[in-house]
Order: structure tokens, then C-alpha cells, then sequence
């Protein structure tokens, strides 16, 4: 492989770990907006016709055949009904039944939203058990822990899941945006950690390291699909890092103020694009 052909691969992980990046604070600022613009009554019936679009662009993607547009529908469209179906729906009830949110010297820390999405970690076991124990999907975590626990393809309890590459992507999305999200709030909660405790600086780093070693393995990705795949986990456990930072105000989360910092916003929605744009043109452009 010559040297422009080894730079152009890099530069596939590269543009998928920045799409996928830049799809974090974009997520949270199409969120805040919302809430901000929206009045009460038009918010719910918004946020449902937001997931709704994320679910036909997600069943669009199963029936798309090229791997590269499929894996794009997965991703938006897991996006799209994380926000507009999992988070609004928490933040539905939180306001109708008056959640405090938790506040520290006079300012809100953690949103009434996220204090009950910690709830869901029965429903989160579940399924994780059942990617465990019962499937054979492909992921290289799930399928590390398999051989840890002794469960084999030898064995026969393991059953292959039909590999869609829009619906793999958008389980895998939603999932690891709720792994992470459970990571946070649990390690935040005073009562088990405390956003100072110290596992909770190791969850912070550790995620930094791990996502650094991601990052180095995406970097040798050629096909456009799965290093969209690959970058989902990559900038998912960097996020955690970024926002653990947050958390302990090293930095100011311009995505929280989207209306205030929207040139910065458009900067990166914009971005996003032309990175899309590329790895369509080295798509259509590769053999």
C-alpha cells in the first residue's frame, strides 16, 4: 500500500469518528432548542414525530442494499429516536410529576430526566443478558465476554442474529447511548459515588484510554460502513470522558446554550456534512 493510499484510509477512520463526534453536541443542542422554542403543548406530538423519523429512517435503512447508506440510516436514525422517544419520553414524565431536579449551590447539576432514567437499568440488564447469553452479534465486547464466561459457538447456545447493517447500527447506537448514560448518573449518585469520587476520575480516564485505543484500531478501517460502526463505541466511551469534564466545570459545554453559541453550532453541523460528503465520494469513487 503506497503512502496516499494508507493516508486516504486513515482519513475514513478519521471522518467517521468525526461525524459521529460531532453528532454528540448536535443531538444535545437539537434537544435544548426544543425545550427552549417549543411551548409545552407542542413539545410531546414534536418529539414523537422526531423518533417516528428516525424509525422510518432506520426501516428504510433494512431494506437499503449498499452497506455504506444502510449504516448512515441506522445511525440518524437511532439518533433520532433516542432523542425524540427515549429522552423526551423521560423528560414527559419528569415534568408531569414535578421531579426536583438535583441542585448544588443554587444551580441545577443533573435535569429531573436523567435522575429517572436511572429506573431503566432492569430493562438495560435484560436485554444485555440476552446479548450475552443468547446472541451471537458480532460485537467484539459482547463477544469477549462470551469467551470469558465459557459460552462457545461449540456449545450451540449462542444463535447467529440476520446481520442487518441499519438495524445493527441502530440497536448498537441506543445501546451504548443508555450504557453510558447509566454509567454517568450511577457514578454521579452521591449516595453510591459522587461525581469527585475517585472511580468516578477512573471511569473518566479509563474511558479516555480505552477510546484512545479505539481511535488508534479505527484508524486501520478501510470500509466506510464499519468504520462507522466502529466509531460509534469509540466516540460514545470518549464522550463519557468529555462529559465527566463537564461535570467538573474544566470547560463550558457550548452544546447546553445552543442558541447563544450558534455560530459554533452550525460550524459543526456544517462540518459533519462535508465529512459525509467525502466518505460518499470515496465510496462511489473506491472499486
Amino acid at each position: 500500500m503506497n503512502t496516499t493510499t494508507e493516508k486516504k484510509h486513515r482519513f475514513i477512520g478519521f471522518s467517521a469518528f468525526m461525524i459521529v463526534l460531532f453528532t454528540m453536541p448536535l443531538g444535545h443542542a437539537v434537544m435544548i432548542i426544543m425545550e427552549k422554542t417549543l411551548e409545552k403543548s407542542y413539545l410531546t406530538p414534536a418529539a414523537f414525530l422526531v423518533g417516528l423519523i428516525g424509525l422510518i429512517l432506520a426501516i428504510w435503512g433494512f431494506y437499503m442494499k449498499k452497506e455504506t447508506p444502510a449504516t448512515f440510516a441506522g445511525l440518524f436514525g437511532g439518533l433520532l429516536v433516542w432523542t425524540g422517544w427515549i429522552e423526551f419520553t423521560f423528560v414527559y414524565y419528569a415534568h408531569r410529576y414535578n421531579v426536583a431536579p438535583l441542585m448544588e449551590n443554587g444551580e441545577i447539576v443533573t435535569k429531573p430526566e436523567y435522575l429517572i432514567l436511572m429506573s431503566s437499568v432492569g430493562f438495560w440488564a435484560i436485554i444485555t443478558l440476552f446479548y450475552i447469553f443468547s446472541a451471537r452479534t458480532g460485537c467484539l465486547f459482547y463477544t469477549w465476554i462470551q469467551k470469558k464466561l465459557g459460552i462457545t459457538r461449540k456449545d450451540g447456545a449462542l444463535h447467529n442474529i440476520v446481520k442487518n447493517n441499519s438495524i445493527t447500527t441502530f440497536m448498537e447506537t441506543n445501546m451504548l447511548l443508555w450504557t453510558s448514560y447509566l454509567v454517568l448518573m450511577f457514578a454521579y449518585d452521591d449516595v453510591l459515588l459522587g461525581d469527585r469520587h475517585p472511580i468516578t476520575a477512573f471511569i473518566a480516564f479509563g474511558s479516555l484510554a480505552w477510546s484512545a485505543y479505539l481511535f488508534y484500531k479505527l484508524m486501520k478501517i478501510q470500509k466506510i460502513g464499519y468504520a462507522i460502526r466502529y466509531a460509534i463505541p469509540t466516540v460514545i466511551i470518549f464522550w463519557t470522558f468529555v462529559e465527566i469534564l463537564g461535570r467538573w466545570d474544566l470547560f463550558h459545554e457550548i452544546w447546553v446554550e445552543p442558541m447563544k453559541y450558534s455560530t459554533e453550532m452550525i460550524i459543526m453541523f456544517i462540518v459533519m456534512i462535508l465529512f459525509c460528503i467525502f466518505l460518499f465520494k470515496t465510496k462511489k469513487h473506491t472499486k
